[in-house]
Order: C-alpha cells, then structure tokens, then sequence
C-alpha cells in the first residue's frame, strides 16, 4: 500500500514516514500542498496523511483539491485538534481526523481501519447490492445509484461506508457507537458528532430535503435508523 505524507514539519514527516514503513507500507513525503498535488496526478497513491497548518495551501484546501480529482481516502493529522477543526475536516471530505501529539500505534490503526474500508467486500452477503428509499447501493463498484433515473450520487468511502451499513439495517434503530465499530472501523472514544457530521452529509446529498429527511431519520437518544 502506497501511502502520501504530507507536512511541512521535517521531525514530524520523518517519523510518520519511518512508522508507516516499519509495518510495511512504501511512505513517500511532501513538505507542502503544491508538491502533494502533483504525486497524486502523477502516481496516486492508496492513502494521503495530511498536515493542515502549510505554507501557501492549507490542508483543507488540498484535501478540497483533492477530492475533485479522486476518492483517495485522506486522514489529517494535525495540532488543530479542536472540535471545529475536526468537523471542518470531516465536512470537505477527510475520512478521518487525529490530533498530535499522536500514539503511532493509534495512527497505524485508523490507517488500517481506513484502508480496510476502502478496500473490497470480502463477504458474499456484504458484496450483493442494497436497495431502498429508491437508492441501490453496489458494494462491488463501490457505487451508489437512484434507481429512478440511474443517477450515480458521488459519495466519499466514509460516506459510502456509513450509509451501506444503515441500509443493510434497514428500519432498525443504530447507535453511533454501533456506526462508528461498522463504518469506522475501529474504538472510537469520543463524541458522536462525527456520525452526525456524516449523517448530515448524506442527507443533503439523498434526501429531497436535507432539513425534512425521510430516510435518513434521526431517533432522538438512541440514534439514527434508514427508513426504506
């Protein structure tokens, strides 16, 4: 697995990079936003590790950047580690957020948890496509669809993740604890605002009317459920 770490801080991209390649993933380096965009067009890689206090181009925008280029799974790793900054990068599309100074066996484990969750369905009954709410959700192309008029809704692999697992547990009740162990992939201890940050994202892009939801319905003090 090819792994993209991007910091301008050399002690800090040096021992991300020597960790990453200890449990054996080949850690190529980036000191800054612009030289990181131009390793993704050329050789893109499996994961992208993203600072966000850079010169010229913060981490925000080249993970915004980036995100219109392709569906590489990003994780920032970075100081700004409050509640703000984490919601600011789950909302442009990072699938992950983890604040320094960090515990590099927590980091190889959200690398894992994020990487597996990209990758392919291993199980016959999770590789065979979900339909409800007038969505068909295909985990072997890694597509989503509205089965009225065969358009594709783009989701990021988190999102994708998220909302397959609500729709295999249609009309049941999930709590976000249950939601991050399934779509994240790993002990999250924390709030639930990262599952509500996902849940909101998804409804503006499924629901007819993000504030009205009629899928996607929250269950106030227990959590949210797919109405099919």
């Amino acid at each position: 697995m090819k792994i993209l770490v991007v910091d301008d801080d050399r002690p800090s991209l040096k021992l991300i990079s020597f960790v990453l390649r200890e449990e054996g993933y080949v850690a190529s380096t980036a000191q800054d936003g612009q030289t990181a965009l131009k390793i993704i067009q050329k050789r893109c890689p499996d994961l992208v590790i993203l600072d966000v206090m850079m010169p010229h181009i913060d981490g925000f925008e080249v993970c915004r950047r980036i995100r219109k280029m392709a569906k590489i799974p990003i994780i920032f790793l970075s100081a700004k580690g409050q509640v703000n900054d984490r919601v600011m990068g789950l909302n442009i599309g990072a699938d992950d957020y983890l604040a320094k100074p960090f515990e590099p066996a927590e980091l190889l484990a959200r690398v894992e948890a994020v990487l597996r969750r990209s990758g392919t369905f291993s199980d016959q009954q999770d590789a065979m496509p979900v339909r409800g709410g007038g969505l068909c959700l295909d985990p072997i192309r890694h597509m989503v669809f509205r089965e009225e008029d065969g358009k594709e809704i783009e989701l990021t692999p988190i999102e994708f993740r998220l909302l397959w697992c609500l729709m295999r547990n249609a009309n049941r009740v999930l709590s976000p604890s249950f939601l991050i162990s399934k779509a994240w992939g790993y002990d999250y201890e924390g709030d639930s605002n990262q599952v509500a940050v996902y849940i909101r994202r998804l409804r503006t892009k499924i629901e007819k009317d993000s504030h009205n939801p009629e899928h996607l319905v929250t269950v106030r003090g227990y959590g949210y459920k797919f109405e099919a």
